[in-house]
């Protein structure tokens, strides 16, 4: 019986018409895109025209695009880049950022930047009334990722940046798990900065991008050869960037359609678990969320035992955020959702994405019922509870 793969949220495969247009800049156009010779022209123009499908995809102008070797890189020039320019003051994060972010505002602290995380609501929405107490005078930069890698909620990008525009802060958001999955359009949402990864929308690993709305001024963080702008050198990564082009475009080309059917295989697969599973509940927003994610909080049992026994059926999940895995720490996510440590470490994370089908989702709540009653039955938390 072929796997079934529900892990969408860490990477997803790289779809074939992608790389196809990947494949002739592996061998026949290998050129330099810095090179003037007809190689180096043609790897140019292939870097080019990824950057105008880029730009096309997120309503920006292709000046506006600067690659990266993916979303982690994209966040750290954002924020550092962003602040290096000026002394240290404040900045503004979510508590639920991906550690990309996260941990680059902590670096940021403990180079003397004031660092404020904003609270969510149990659904993972920021909170509103904390958000706009939290601004100062000195607030230069505020980033809220527009969807939650963990339980899929989306927040309310535009209005959040109208507020930070207000006050002259630049806003960034990280939109890495959003693109290519909704609509995103940088001029809607108002945004400074916005960081998207290839691997998350069928696209190959190894590269990223960076929308810098025009008049941003960043510092880059590597150095060398001035390559992106002078915003971030080494020479492009020319199949991978092909890649990245032509899997956004697809992805926005397909979304209306891919969108509805992956929400209704999603709600399809959340009715049944809630159904079928007592003392389990949906985590994130019940409907402000990517059409794919389904995170849950099963009382009484281990996240990673549930995963490992889903995988023995041969049915992949997660425990959690991938980045993340094997800390032994609770997801901070949740914790900021308000859950105990205990029901943290019980959560699971399905993420559904185009090639899945209902038997799939069939398949999974087929299983998934007695394998919860079979740790609960082991678990003395269960049986103390019950």
């Amino acid at each position: 019986m072929r796997p079934v793969y529900f892990d969408h949220a860490a990477t997803t495969p790289v779809d074939r018409d992608v790389l196809e247009a990947m494949l002739p800049y592996f061998t026949e156009e290998y050129g330099n895109p810095s090179e003037l010779h007809a190689l180096g022209r043609e790897g140019r123009r292939a870097v080019d025209a990824a950057r105008a499908a880029v730009a096309v995809a997120l309503n920006a102008s292709p000046g506006e695009i600067v690659f990266t070797s993916g979303g982690t890189e994209a966040d750290n020039l954002a924020l550092t880049g962003c602040l290096e320019r000026f002394e240290p003051g404040h900045l503004i994060v979510s508590a639920v950022e991906h550690p990309a972010v996260m941990e680059t505002a902590k670096a940021l602290a403990r180079r003397g930047w004031d660092l404020d995380l904003v609270p969510v609501d149990r659904d993972g929405l920021l909170d509103h009334e904390a958000y706009e107490r939290a601004f100062r005078p000195d607030t230069r930069l505020v980033s809220v990722m527009l969807a939650n890698n963990v339980v899929g909620t989306i927040q309310p990008i535009a209005d959040l940046a109208r507020i930070a525009r207000d006050r002259g802060a630049v806003f960034h958001t990280d939109a890495v798990q959003a693109a290519g999955a909704v609509p995103v359009d940088v001029k809607a949402l108002g945004v400074d900065l916005l960081s998207l990864s290839g691997h998350k929308l069928y696209g190959p690993k190894g590269v990223g991008a960076l929308y810098v709305r025009r008049g941003t001024r960043l510092a880059p963080l590597v150095h060398g050869g001035g390559h992106e702008r002078r915003l971030r050198s080494g020479t492009e990564n020319v199949p991978a960037i092909v890649g990245l082009g032509a899997a956004l475009t697809r992805a926005v080309e397909h979304m209306p359609g891919d969108g509805a059917r992956v929400t209704a295989l999603r709600e399809r697969l959340v009715a049944g678990v809630l159904d079928a599973v007592p003392e389990t509940r949906l985590l994130g927003h019940p409907s402000r969320r990517l059409p794919g994610n389904a995170a849950f909080a099963v009382r009484y049992v281990e996240g990673e035992s549930m995963l490992l026994q889903l995988d023995r059926e041969g049915i992949m999940v997660s425990s959690g955020s991938a980045c993340a895995s094997g800390s032994g720490e609770p997801s901070h996510v949740l914790l900021a959702l308000g859950l105990p440590p205990e029901e943290a470490h019980g959560s699971i994370r399905v993420t559904l994405g185009r090639e899945n089908t209902e038997r799939e989702v069939d398949r999974f709540l087929q299983v998934f019922s007695p394998i919860v009653a079979r740790l609960r039955a082991m678990s003395p938390l269960y049986h103390a509870g019950a």
